[in-house]
């Protein structure tokens, strides 16, 4: 049987290429499918038809094979969870996700409810509970910010409710006689709790010079209030990376660190805190390397991954390189607080190299058979992964959730624009100031599905009536592309629209479901590359061509060239014979 992609069969992959030992910090020891299912996420596919342009064998993509791993499935993406990491404990996680939130979406917990959550948390501070039900500092710093800071700024909406207020004063008094000092302070850092006049919280300054900032910081976000950049930057960088386990001593509490975290996004962080949380470790591994390429489009997909819906950004990328758009794909392998499909999960599972440096992901990006790459944070930005398993315990998403997606881990030698997903309104001005900051040419937010930069062909619901609608672009082109270089005196031209794929030819159709599933996702987007049609094709070529349009790339004036060279990289086979090179060339850069 053969399949069209190219006359020369172009990959020769051993079976011993699966089999390697991985890396230290590979979860995972990869090999082979058994030959019953070597041939089912590609090969099984090849009965596709296709332009009969040109071939490869499918012997060739039998040799390639997928790799499965031990121990745990794979195919869902739960199983990329660490772990080494002790799960949180479920009472007070659910209450974190009602009282650590803004002043607005905020829940006050009922009487039973506070009862139970604070029960809870005095038998864990007696020792009463399993290690593994405890709750943690982690926990204890994030739900007790969240109720000092309803407490000194939230509109009385979202303040106490009469059974918090009922339930604190029955628990404070047990409380503060087990709780550790850091989270007395967090609680009660004026020492006025309940008439109580504890001198702890006032006279509490913490351990070390690390912490002393860290606690000075915290007082006024505390108090509802808001920091300058260098004060921000002067925190993280003293703080990270945050050290877990016996090997070395923590620098500070991760109590305090994760009160600072959630207490700056419930007082919605200000432009300078975003620009520091954004920019603080640009060069923790030294200037980020220089691609010789004409374009290069960083996409900010959201960490956490998609639990519901077909993620598309990576084949997109193979696509969009295909006509000379290079693409650089960041994120990680799991994360809270979705802990969904990611890229990482999916190069992953088909056996690319998922631990490459930036500089690597350079050789890739100007590779005339590959052009596109992606680069892990834990490669990139080793102080912001170290929180990953804070920010699990946190249950909210933490400022650098939103600056995560504005990054640059290797740069350009030609234009660069930057796209990043958002869901909750109010966050598209804050990115896009950001992605100004960054000085690239042009950039655009998305509100995809998910939150997430997958646009799609479904239609509007009518009952939406809340916040901005799926589909919503908001973004800048800068008019002057030697400009760019000058941060101060670039000319952008904006633009705001609801994309409706109608109008641009596509028929309406549902989102293909993959429920955490990361094998259904690569089938989806395998298949679609093999020019199967039908949504996940349309998602593609829509999301492609759209991005194109939008950001202002050479040839794509006009949308509906912009689309159909879009389907063109897909139909000749030059778009899935990008992925399965990029599999091929990451592995031999080990």
């Amino acid at each position: 049987m053969k399949v069209v992609i190219d006359p020369e069969p172009f990959l020769s992959l051993p079976n011993s290429i699966f089999s390697i030992k991985p890396p230290c910090n590979t979860r995972f020891q990869l090999r082979p499918f058994p030959n019953l299912h070597r041939h089912r996420w590609i090969s099984r596919r090849l009965s596709s038809t296709l332009p009969p342009r040109a071939t490869l064998d499918s012997a060739t993509i039998e040799q390639f094979g997928i790799p499965e791993f031990d121990v745990r499935n794979p195919a869902l993406s739960s199983s990329y969870r660490s772990s080494a990491v002790l799960r949180p404990n479920q009472t007070v996680l659910e209450a974190q996700a009602r009282v650590c939130t803004g002043p607005t979406q905020t829940r006050p917990l009922d009487e039973q409810q506070a009862f139970k959550v604070f029960d809870t948390i005095l038998r864990s501070a007696r020792g009463e509970m399993k290690d593994e039900d405890k709750v943690s500092k982690a926990q204890l710093g994030a739900f007790f910010a969240g109720m000092t800071i309803r407490a000194n700024a939230f509109p009385e909406a979202t303040q106490w409710s009469e059974g918090e207020m009922r339930a604190m004063k029955t628990f404070w008094p047990l409380l503060v006689r087990v709780l550790p000092p850091e989270v007395i302070f967090i609680a009660d850092p004026e020492g006025l709790m309940m008439g109580m006049g504890s001198s702890i919280g006032p006279q509490y300054v913490g351990n070390g010079t690390s912490e002393m900032r860290l606690v000075g910081a915290l007082r006024e976000v505390l108090a509802g209030g808001h920091l300058g950049f260098e004060e921000v930057q002067g925190v993280l960088k003293d703080v990270l990376p945050f050290q877990e386990g016996d090997e070395e001593p923590k620098k500070v509490s991760e109590a305090l660190l994760s009160a600072f975290l959630i207490g700056q996004r419930m007082n919605r962080e200000t432009d300078r805190e975003l620009k520091a949380y954004c920019l603080a470790f640009d060069d923790e591994i030294g200037p980020p390397p220089i691609a010789d390429v004409r374009s290069l489009t960083h996409y900010g997909e959201p960490y956490d991954g998609n639990t519901r819906f077909f993620r598309s950004t990576l084949f997109v990328a193979a696509v969009r390189s295909c006509y000379g758009e290079s693409c650089l794909l960041h994120g990680v392998d799991w994360i809270a607080p979705k802990g969904g499909v990611t890229e990482e999960q999916m190069l992953k599972f088909m056996g690319a190299n998922v631990n490459l440096s930036p500089s690597k992901a350079k050789k890739l990006l100007e590779d005339d058979e590959v052009g596109f790459a992606y680069v892990s944070q834990r490669e990139a930005r080793p102080s912001l992964y170290s929180l990953i398993g804070i920010r699990e315990h946190i249950k909210k998403r933490p400022p650098l959730a939103s600056t995560e997606k504005v990054q640059q881990y290797v740069k350009a030698s030609g234009k660069e624009a930057l796209v990043a997903g958002f869901y909750h309104e109010g966050y598209e001005e804050p990115l896009l100031m950001l992605m100004k900051r960054r000085g690239v040419h042009s950039g655009l937010v998305v509100k995809g599905e998910e939150g997430g930069l997958s646009l799609t062909t479904r239609l509007r619901s009518a009952n939406t009536t809340r916040g901005l609608p799926v589909n919503y672009c908001s973004g800048f082109r800068a008019l002057d592309v030697s400009s760019t270089s000058e941060l101060g005196g670039v000319t952008r031209q904006g633009f705001n629209l609801e994309v409706n794929a109608k109008e641009y030819g596509f028929q309406p159709t549902d989102t293909p479901r993959t429920d955490r599933s990361v094998s259904k996702n690569i089938e989806f987007g395998l298949s679609a590359l093999l020019g199967e049609k039908g949504p996940a094709y349309d998602r593609i070529v829509l999301n492609a061509g759209v991005v194109d349009h939008l950001l202002g790339v050479d040839g794509a004036g006009d949308i509906s060239a912009a689309l159909d060279r879009a389907r063109e990289a897909i139909d000749s086979g030059n778009a899935l014979k990008r992925l399965l090179n990029y599999i091929k060339v990451s592995h031999k850069m080990g």
